[in-house]
């Protein structure tokens, strides 16, 4: 890999980018970087994961003149979470050269956001749905953009952004800059590639590197009813440090932590449908690790960047393989193991095949856990923690109080006595959830009267390859 001192960056953002503790480029940071430097447009293959922040945002940032206060640079992403976490990350990137980035968003209030355009931010980061609204109201002018970055643009395929995103670069200057990323190449984001981009070059991660090698991958084959019990017997034996179960539905999250929660678990939903405020509250809980589960939706997860996730359950399979990717990509971060746990009815082994297909690894088949497991590995916890006490020394204070028990108990009794008494057993608390039908994607209409998208002149247009001097 190349370092980030050999790409001939300015001082300010190098010294920003050695605070945050960059030194040598990813994959995809060393593939775009030194093409975007030069102005030209490109397109990034990346997982989340993978740096591509990064990959846009120091080229953005290195690029950029604050001849003016205006807006100079935009960047469109699917979610308000993937915008707020851009936005952060492109603040630390500019922070030298005084260049700022405001998350621009649906849910929060609008007024907020206008007073904040206010301050002449240099960068936004955006949803489509937002960006229109404030486009409509004339509270953020494009007439001086200089960079456009569409970020997850096959997620944004998938959420139906794909014509506001082609309304949005209708009414952004011809003369600028194009950036795309994306996990996965679809046929319309090809299309959006040649209609609104200049020649751009494709860059691509391998495969492997896509599905993040440091996680182990593995699914049980479980009917429906009883997919609760076997995931509370697999958070009782596996213990994790620091947990997000996925689940398929709004309301299914809703059933799954609330269920979690009267079993005794440290727990919290996210998705779409909370506020806010609430948001940011149950995310703050977890990543201080006040609660160790959190049960997402696919979208509320998008573009969550939590350090020390040591396990992911897929308590529904997911809907595509490039979800599938998305999710496990939570776990296995910086160097670290991670464990990702598929739950696979019998009716959708065809969709984990087709996972498997697609991204080029093997998932391997675990046997159902049984009770007996769950309440010994309960019991191999509490052991544990007894021996850490046991070598920190901290139990002085309490070696009267167990010299008098040994006087009157045999030892073995005593510890067997302590070992119940802290062990968490399995609950039994009657526990119904609704049951969710697989997923079945329906399919998307690109374009006016389901046609594909054309080009000025009418012409139908042929992926990655388009004359300079239009868009």
């Amino acid at each position: 890999m190349a370092t980030f001192s050999e790409l001939g960056l300015g001082n300010a953002v190098s010294r920003a980018i050695s605070n945050m503790g960059f030194e040598e480029t990813t994959p995809i940071q060393q593939q775009t970087i030194p093409i975007a430097l030069q102005g030209k447009d490109l397109i990034g293959q990346a997982q989340t994961g993978t740096g591509k922040t990064a990959a846009y945002g120091i080229p953005l940032i290195e690029r950029m003149e604050l001849s003016t206060e205006q807006i100079k640079g935009m960047v469109l992403t699917p979610t308000r979470e993937l915008a707020i976490q851009v936005a952060e990350e492109l603040n630390k990137i500019g922070q030298y050269k005084n260049i700022r980035a405001l998350p621009i968003y649906g849910g929060q209030d609008i007024n907020r956001q206008i007073k904040a355009l206010k301050k002449k931010p240099h960068i936004i980061v955006a949803t489509p749905g937002r960006l229109m609204d404030h486009m409509r109201r004339k509270t953020i002018r494009l007439h001086a953009l200089e960079t456009v970055v569409l970020d997850e643009a096959d997620e944004m395929l998938n959420m139906g952004f794909i014509e506001d995103i082609e309304t949005i670069l209708k009414e952004v200057p011809e003369n600028r800059q194009t950036l795309l990323f994306s996990a996965t190449i679809p046929n319309p984001i090809k299309l959006l590639a040649q209609r609104f981009m200049v020649e751009p070059k494709l860059f691509s991660v391998k495969p492997k590197e896509i599905t993040v090698p440091n996680i182990e991958q593995e699914y049980l084959e479980v009917p429906e009813s009883k997919k609760f019990d076997v995931l509370c017997r697999l958070l009782d034996i596996q213990s994790p440090e620091l947990a997000i179960i996925f689940g398929r539905t709004k309301r299914r999250v809703d059933e799954l932590s609330e269920a979690l929660y009267k079993r005794g678990y440290g727990v919290e939903g996210i998705h779409g449908d909370l506020s806010q405020n609430k948001r940011d509250s149950v995310m703050n809980k977890f990543k201080r690790g006040i609660i160790e589960v959190l049960v997402a939706t696919d979208v509320a997860a998008r573009g969550l960047d939590i350090s020390g996730v040591t396990h992911v359950y897929n308590f529904d399979i997911p809907q595509d393989p490039e979800s599938y990717v998305h999710r496990i990509g939570r776990t296995g971060r910086a160097g670290n193991m991670g464990l990702a746990t598929t739950f696979v009815t019998p009716r959708e082994i065809g969709q984990l095949k087709l996972i498997e297909r697609i991204t080029k690894r093997k998932i391997n088949r675990k046997p159902v856990p049984s009770l007996t497991e769950a309440m010994k590995g309960q019991q191999r916890i509490t052991a544990e923690k007894l021996v850490e006490v046991v070598e920190r020394g901290d139990f002085h204070a309490y070696k009267a109080l167990a010299e008098e028990l040994l006087t009157q108990h045999e030892s073995t009794a005593i510890v067997s006595a302590a070992l119940k008494l802290l062990t968490k057993e399995p609950d039994d608390t009657p526990i119904k959830l609704t049951e969710e039908t697989p997923f079945r994607p329906k399919k998307q209409k690109w374009g006016s009267n389901n046609r594909q998208p054309r080009n000025r002149k009418g012409k139908s247009n042929k992926p990655f390859k388009r004359k300079t001097g239009g868009r």
